[in-house]
């Protein structure tokens, strides 16, 4: 375990502390016990090489004045071991249905690389959320272990495994109790039949998914009725929902040209990551408390809504939504995590909306209210083919293949016009070249010659 971690670098969840200072470790036990826990790595740098200035001794002292800082007590478990290059200690930090504050009233949250101080208001939000304990660890009655699908199991193992996880130890029953989703009883959890459950939704009939696809801009007709031309509703583990839902959306999608130097190429609706992004979110996110709603993926040929029951948890408001992190369901994101799922935690927001403006769409739009929270990505209906120009252009060319985008034509007089400081020999070889490359096609001849998209 201790080479996986120093293989990786500080996140939300890991921490590397090159040296025994016990206010920084104080902090960053706070903060992880606040946000979503993780792991402290102390006597490394941040480049995950151990830097030889530790003892155990160092270690344990510094530990011994951090916890005394922290309101109520932080629970850890830790441990040392020695290695090539020093002593490395490891401090495992859950996360605590409690608040946390240091002894001078501090209250951090984890935040990406950083522990992060909250004010008055976020504070209220996360002691409000964490007042309602850790529902997804809530032992679902009636369950035991046969509720749980074998082939799911196997699959969530290799993808641990393709990840570097070692073999869990003491058998795949110790496993599920370790990660939350089987009680010491050997009743199934909340999070245990969400992630590996046979049929979910025979207890959890609120973790099904909802696809509405509609016909235009609204949920209703012209009739005044439903609008809509297929609806399906999903159901299964959450993996196979995830993969369901994807593959509705996908198979509804409109498929656009782009152009990109001298090829066409075929582009989504919608960008892939945006989607999954958002699909993921919603599963991964919801309140699963809420038994009367589910997941709501609404296609219209304007824009796709995922509608996730549940407001925005702890303390993250929409203001701070691309740059915090804070999950309602830490183990099911964990476990949604090594299945592959999620690349890394807390960026896909950041990476959601780059990918919707690189593909020429508006950014995602949020709405959240207090039991809902919305992701629309917006598309634009019947826009012209969207064009990628090829980088072996020069400046004027470039400029030659916008107003050609947006007028549709050019001659060599709308040439001059663009680059008037430049000879209209020198202009006319511009667009013989962009002729031969395939990029234009020229109609007419002599004065009445003007130039088109190919």
């Amino acid at each position: 375990m201790l080479n996986t971690l120093l293989k990786q670098r500080p996140s939300q969840t890991i921490a590397f502390l090159p040296h025994a200072d016990a206010d920084v470790l104080a902090e960053t036990l706070v903060a992880f016990a606040n946000a979503d826990g993780g792991m402290v790595v102390m006597g490394v740098g941040l480049d995950g090489r151990p830097n030889g200035s530790l003892t155990p001794d160092d270690a344990e002292n510094a530990l011994r004045q951090a916890l005394p800082q922290c309101r109520p007590p932080v629970v850890i478990d830790w441990q040392q071991e020695e290695v090539a290059g020093g002593w490395v200690v490891t401090i495992r930090v859950p996360r605590s249905v409690e608040l946390h504050a240091l002894v001078d009233g501090r209250v951090l949250v984890r935040h990406r690389t950083e522990n992060q101080p909250l004010g008055g208001e976020a504070i209220r939000q996360l002691a409000a959320t964490k007042s309602t304990g850790d529902f997804e660890v809530s032992a679902v009655p009636g369950t035991s272990l046969l509720e749980f699908d074998r082939h799911i199991l196997d699959e969530y193992l290799q993808q641990r495994a393709r990840r570097g996880r070692k073999p869990p130890h003491g058998g795949i029953e110790d496993h599920l109790i370790e990660i939350g989703a089987m009680t010491p009883d050997g009743e199934a959890t909340v999070v245990g039949l969400l992630l590996f459950g046979k049929h979910p939704q025979t207890f959890l009939p609120q973790s099904s998914v909802v696809f509405v696809k509609f016909h235009g801009k609204e949920p209703r007709g012209r009739d005044g009725l439903a609008g809509y031309g297929r609806r399906v509703e999903i159901e299964g583990p959450l993996v196979r929902v995830m993969e369901r839902a994807w593959q509705l959306v996908w198979d509804e999608m409109r498929v656009e040209a782009v152009v990109t130097g001298l090829k066409r190429e075929e582009q989504p609706e919608y960008p892939r990551f945006a989607v999954r992004e958002a699909l993921v979110n919603a599963l991964c996110h919801r309140d699963y408390r809420l038994k009367g709603r589910r997941v709501e993926i609404r296609m219209y040929d304007d824009r796709l809504e995922v509608i996730s029951p549940g407001g925005l948890p702890g303390y993250m408001t929409l203001d701070n939504l691309v740059e915090d992190h804070f999950s309602r369901n830490p183990r099911l994101v964990a476990g949604i995590f090594e299945w592959g799922y999620i690349e890394e935690l807390g960026l896909g927001i950041d990476r959601m909306i780059e990918e919707m403006l690189q593909f020429g769409h508006p950014p995602p739009e949020f709405k959240a209210t207090p039991y809902s929270f919305t992701v629309k990505l917006h598309n634009i209906l019947n826009r012209a083919p969207q064009i990628r120009w090829d980088t072996n252009m020069n400046e004027r060319q470039l400029k030659a293949m916008n107003f050609l985008k947006e007028n549709g034509r050019i001659t060599n007089r709308d040439y001059q016009a663009l680059c008037a400081d430049v000879s209209s020999e020198t202009l006319r070889l511009d667009l013989v070249d962009l002729v031969d490359k395939g990029l234009l096609l020229k109609i007419g001849d002599k004065r009445g010659t003007y130039y088109i998209l190919k």
